[in-house]
């Protein structure tokens, strides 16, 4: 593989510069500079759109929701439509001085995978404005029913959206208020995804603007090789400025249930079993987690239950180390309800948990899929959201599970401490699409592995448990991925992408042959030190 040459440009400081209608106007510059010609060059576009260089804008791109990392880009791009997007893109790649160009939805990375060191980080929300004309539902006539929604669209926006005419999206993320662009171009996973694959594999369409700056629509029948490359691509062919996709009629409410394991072999057993049901048979949504003594304190997952319970599984915790949660949810509406006793009935009597710690609540079906919003809340509220988050992710094999247990969950995490859930779901291999760009393990079932923590400070100290478990990993020879990947090697992306690893590599450069987009990422550069720890 060979590097392509980046050479960086640098705005003074001080600088907003407005392109509108053609009109370029600098605020702040004392004296000329490269950024002055620059930015003269950007005019001769003749873009509708914003380059911001203030230092509190340039602040706030220059880091993300992991509050780990940091890249300072030169300035940030707010665009007034796709064009502009497409030719600011267009005219880094035709010069003789390219920048790296990053689109940011929500800045939710947690590595940095949204930052730009010395380029442009392009404000996809700009775009979102009052959301007309940006969300467009095709329900009633069309077969099969779509939402077509931008790329910066919020998914809880387009759950609002669709819900007016009855319908919704079948696959989701835990956290709703995420970008469609920024989950298309990673997988987009939850307890749905068992059922119905992830986020990448209920897309019908996309309209994606490439490194070269060409606008392209693709889909499965037409530009197929750009499609499958741009979802779970880690925006390294293309930024997603439209989706169409999939959506089915909506339940009204949900059946919440949480079951409490003592025993992991039953804990895995009792989901592997779960996700094999067909969708009448079992639960419309199925995940699983690790409680530990004193986890349920400061939880966001913790508001399910009440006080008593909390103290109850929290002892429970205490005594055995570590206990497992199963949850599931079963969809139901006005028709069904009269029958959700029964057919709860039949699908938990067989299960192996604890007597006396299986727990339920009946919600509608927003409130369950914005279940993290109300957590998110408790934990702004107790100043415990806008701070370190140091997240680690995993895919790992149901072969190895047990021996991770072990190694982790009853080792490395034995006296973990921290805010935030240890996520563990089971998924099937067959729903994922192997012609995208996302990987997972080679076997028909495996778990996704989310150790959500943050904290204040020590955050560092959870970072060290991460790279434990990561060498655990790599000495029992455990064959995993990481889910929002993050290496500090090409040796390590190589062995992350397997097989599909020379394919991703043409695609880049077929799609973005100056290595442009989303240099966060650190796939391809010439150097892994963009970024800097906070």
């Amino acid at each position: 593989m060979v590097f392509l040459p980046r050479t960086s440009f640098m705005f003074s400081s001080v600088v907003i510069v407005f392109l509108v209608g053609g009109l370029l106007s600098i605020v702040g510059q004392h004296k000329p500079g490269p950024a002055v010609s620059l930015l003269q060059e950007i005019h001769s576009l003749q873009l509708n759109s914003t380059v911001c260089v203030d230092p509190e804008a340039v602040d706030r791109a220059s880091t993300d929701f992991g509050l780990i990392t940091r890249a300072v880009p030169a300035a940030v791009f707010r665009p007034s439509s796709d064009r502009d997007i497409a030719a600011l893109v267009g005219f880094s790649y035709a010069s003789a001085r390219p920048f790296g160009i990053a689109p940011r939805g929500r800045g939710h990375s947690v590595r940095g995978q949204a930052l730009a060191r010395d380029g442009v980080v392009v404000d996809m929300g700009a775009l979102r404005g009052d959301g007309q004309g940006r969300i467009r539902v095709c329900g009633e006539g069309c077969r099969p029913s779509y939402v077509d929604a931008g790329g910066e669209q919020l998914w809880i926006d387009v759950l609002r959206e669709t819900m007016k005419h009855g319908l919704a999206p079948r696959s989701w993320t835990d956290y709703l208020y995420l970008t469609v662009g920024g989950t298309l171009s990673n997988a987009g996973i939850s307890g749905q995804t068992f059922l119905y694959g992830p986020q990448i594999s209920n897309v019908y369409e996309l309209d994606v603007i490439t490194g070269k700056g060409e606008t392209v629509t693709c889909s499965e029948q037409h530009e197929a090789d750009l499609f499958f490359a741009v979802l779970g691509g880690l925006a390294q062919f293309g930024i997603i400025t439209r989706a169409r996709i999939a959506i089915e009629p909506a339940p009204t409410m949900v059946r919440w249930v949480r079951l409490i394991y003592k025993d992991f072999a039953a804990f895995t057993g009792d989901q592997e079993r779960l996700i094999s049901l067909e969708k009448k048979k079992g639960f419309n949504y199925v995940e699983g987690s690790v409680i530990m003594a004193n986890s349920l304190a400061d939880n966001w997952r913790s508001s399910f239950y009440v006080e008593e319970d909390i103290t109850r599984i929290s002892r429970l915790a205490a005594q055995y180390g570590a206990v497992y949660c199963l949850e599931g949810g079963k969809y139901y509406d006005h028709a069904t309800a009269p029958s959700i006793d029964q057919e709860l009935k039949s699908v938990v009597d067989d299960l192996r948990y604890l007597p006396g710690f299986e727990f339920r609540n009946d919600v509608s079906y927003m409130h369950f899929l914005n279940r993290v919003r109300e957590g998110e809340a408790k934990l702004q509220s107790r100043g415990l959201w806008n701070v370190p988050h140091p997240w680690l992710n995993m895919l790992i094999p149901r072969s190895r599970m047990l021996e991770f247990d072990r190694g982790v969950f009853k080792s490395i995490l034995k006296h973990n401490n921290s805010v935030g859930p240890i996520l563990i779901c089971a998924m099937n291999r067959n729903k994922w699409d192997q012609r995208t760009s996302a990987v997972v393990p080679d076997e028909d079932v495996f778990y996704a592995i989310g150790l959500l923590r943050s904290g204040v400070d020590g955050w560092r100290n959870l970072e060290e448990q991460n790279e434990e478990i990561l060498r655990f990993c790599d000495g029992a020879g455990i064959s995993y991925r990481q889910y929002l990947p993050h290496y500090t090697s090409l040796a390590e992306w190589r062995k992350h992408f397997g097989a599909k690893w020379d394919v991703f590599v043409e695609r880049k450069m077929r799609y973005d042959p100056r290595a442009l987009l989303s240099p966060g990422q650190r796939i391809f550069t010439s150097s892994f030190g963009q970024h800097q720890s906070m």
